[in-house]
């Protein structure tokens, strides 16, 4: 097998498996935070999950790229390997940071709430500016 093939698969493996794993870190984060503030206040749970599942989204992310790019190999001759890894290197760094961020800033919103604080909508606002990081990488990665 072509190295340019080997470096194309393992950016695309880069590009799901960092977006998966942020996603994972970043949602545990936020529900270690919810578990805490469910015992201080059972009746914001609804808030509290919502506020869990935000950094999720960023391992879509990384599974929209990988099925979008993953036809851009061609394993025969390598072609589109060295590209797709540093795409994939590049996007799934990106996915794997803004998500675990993600889940710091709803995990403080989470503690907020659990201690009374209507901060609910401004916790989802702050949430999307590393969101927003992770958008830009999937469009950038999409448009090459």
């Amino acid at each position: 097998m072509l190295v340019e093939t080997m470096l194309g698969y393992l950016g695309l493996g880069l590009m799901l498996g960092l977006s998966g794993v942020g996603s994972a870190y970043g949602t545990t984060i936020a529900a270690n935070a919810a578990e805490g503030a469910l015992k201080k206040n059972k009746e914001k749970s609804s808030s509290y999950m919502i506020l869990s599942a935000l950094p999720a989204t960023q391992g879509l992310y990384g599974f929209v790229a990988f099925l979008m790019l993953s036809g851009k190999l061609v394993p025969e001759t390598g072609e589109g390997g060295l590209l797709l890894f540093g795409i994939g290197l590049g996007t799934g760094l990106v996915y794997l940071l803004s998500a675990i961020r993600q889940g710091l800033v709803c995990a403080n919103g989470i503690s907020s709430i659990g201690a009374g604080h209507d901060v609910q909508a401004n916790t989802m606002i702050y949430a999307a500016l590393p969101e927003f990081y992770a958008i830009l990488a999937l469009v950038g990665s999409l448009m090459i």
